[in-house]
């Protein structure tokens, strides 16, 4: 990108912050109480579990670190022990303190390309807060045991003050599996997330590996690639999702909670998914569900990437919902998880996961949850739902800023795209994918139906950080 590219593109980054009325720089107040609980957090129900050797995985300059884990064998032989540290942001906070009252103000972390909007103050989220290395920190210590097979069969979390002894990071982490170097327990990342895969599949869950555009940083300039979803990853979001789903059993089992909902896909978008799955030339039998399906794609082919690009209206509709008195909600489960299924392993960056934590730490500890986190409750899910709205918001329009600003001044050039997307009302308009420059945009002008999940050769007509839009037409 060139530097005038580069100066537009960052007076585009300001006025979106602007347009959009994002939070600015925290109020003195908010600071203040930070750095006092940075410096003297409340440890007083945590146990010492700093003999465990534990570890993070994260992306190389992250520094928010919410989670760490420590993976063995169980002492008898049948199967393994997951433990499991997720940052304890309640020792710091005061229920209706200004602190408290920032983090539901800003509900999320937001991340652009050149900087980010924290829910915490920086002196927590990477500090005193944050899992780092080498550092003895306060944490929700789950410990949840599975059997050979990878099937949960008994769960604990409590308080406890952990160390990382590692920040280590996927890439890194992949390599080693690959080339055998690993040695346990980091080993046993692959043994643990392959199986709790294959509990997946068995319960009927499915997680879509489409490849992402990210925004890339060089030289102080930025790009945009696609990123694949290395192994290792999965591996850890498996981890992640154990955890979710432990925690929403506990949840059901007091009566209290707040879970992660999504429902099952009506049956007119599973039978549009089954049109362009006949378009695209994807084999689906009807005897054969969705999820087995989804799992049979290479997204390194462009009808099944253009397919995987289809499956993801099927997950629209996710939300959090509140129960109390002992009735789970309807539908209660999450569609994808194919189970009970909660948020509580990210309270660095997403506010309802303190929330979650207290009410798993209650229900372990055999106590009703604590009265700020049962006043809370109620006004969740809809901070969630706008918190959550404001970060896609967020996250879209930077990469279409990115985008608008590498294809400035391109207009009238030809590129290489696929189709991955035709719109049922206008099948002359869509959505196309260009492989270089990693570009996602709208195509539009045609006389003729787009042809999905087809290469097709299309012109630029219009770019420029300012309209945050990139636009092509058949060429």
């Amino acid at each position: 990108m060139t530097g005038a590219a580069d100066c537009s593109l960052g007076a585009a980054l300001r006025a979106l912050r602007t347009e959009l009325d994002l939070p600015g720089a925290f109020p003195p107040e908010v600071l203040a109480e930070a750095a006092e609980a940075a410096r003297a957090p409340d440890l007083s129900a945590h146990e010492d579990a700093t003999d465990l050797p534990f570890l993070t995985i994260d992306p190389p300059a992250s520094t928010d670190l919410d989670q760490a884990m420590h993976l063995e064998r169980r002492r008898d032989g049948r199967g393994y022990r997951v433990h499991y540290a997720i940052a304890d942001v309640a020792a710091f906070l005061r229920p209706g303190g200004a602190l408290d009252a920032e983090a539901h103000r800003r509900v999320t972390t937001l991340y652009f390309p050149d900087d980010r909007i924290p829910l915490h103050p920086a002196v927590l989220s990477e500090g005193a807060a944050s899992l780092l290395p080498g550092d003895t920190r306060p944490a929700a210590l789950w410990r949840i045991d599975l059997d050979g097979d990878g099937q949960p069969v008994a769960t604990d979390v409590r308080r406890a003050l952990i160390r990382s002894r590692a920040k280590l990071d996927y890439a890194g982490v992949q390599r080693q599996i690959d080339a055998g170097t690993a040695e346990e327990p980091l080993a046993l990342l692959r043994d643990i997330g392959r199986l709790r895969a294959e509990q997946e599949v068995a319960r009927g869950g499915i997680s879509l590996d489409v490849p992402e555009q990210e925004i890339i940083e060089h030289d102080g300039s930025y790009g945009l690639a696609y990123r694949a979803t290395l192994p290792a990853e999965a591996w850890n979001a498996q981890i992640s999702l154990l955890t979710g789903m432990a925690a929403a059993r506990l949840m059901a089992d007091t009566g209290t909670g707040i879970l992660r909902t999504l429902p099952l896909a009506p049956d007119g978008a599973v039978a549009r998914l089954r049109r362009s799955a006949d378009a695209l030339r994807i084999d689906w039998p009807h005897h054969v569900p969705y999820a087995d399906v989804v799992r049979s794609l290479d997204p390194e082919k462009s009808n099944h990437a253009a397919f995987l690009q289809e499956c993801t209206t099927l997950l629209r509709g996710a939300g959090y919902t509140v129960f109390e008195g002992g009735d789970l909600p309807d539908p209660a489960v999450h569609a994808a998880v194919a189970d009970l299924y909660t948020h509580c392993t990210a309270p660095l960056r997403r506010l309802v996961d303190r929330y979650a934590s207290e009410l798993c730490l209650a229900a372990t500890a055999g106590k009703e949850p604590p009265e700020w986190v049962r006043e809370a409750l109620p006004a969740l899910p809809k901070e969630m739902a706008e918190g959550t709205r404001r970060a896609g918001t967020v996250e879209r329009a930077c990469v279409d800023l990115v985008e608008a600003a590498l294809l400035e001044g391109r207009e009238g050039e030809l590129f290489d795209a696929y189709v991955v997307d035709v719109q049922d009302r206008d099948p002359s308009t869509g959505t196309v994918h260009l492989r270089d420059p990693a570009i996602v945009g709208r195509i539009e002008g045609g006389t003729a139906p787009l042809p999905l999940g087809e290469r097709l050769r299309v012109r630029l007509t219009r770019a420029g950080p300012a309209a945050r839009t990139v636009l092509f037409a058949p060429a």
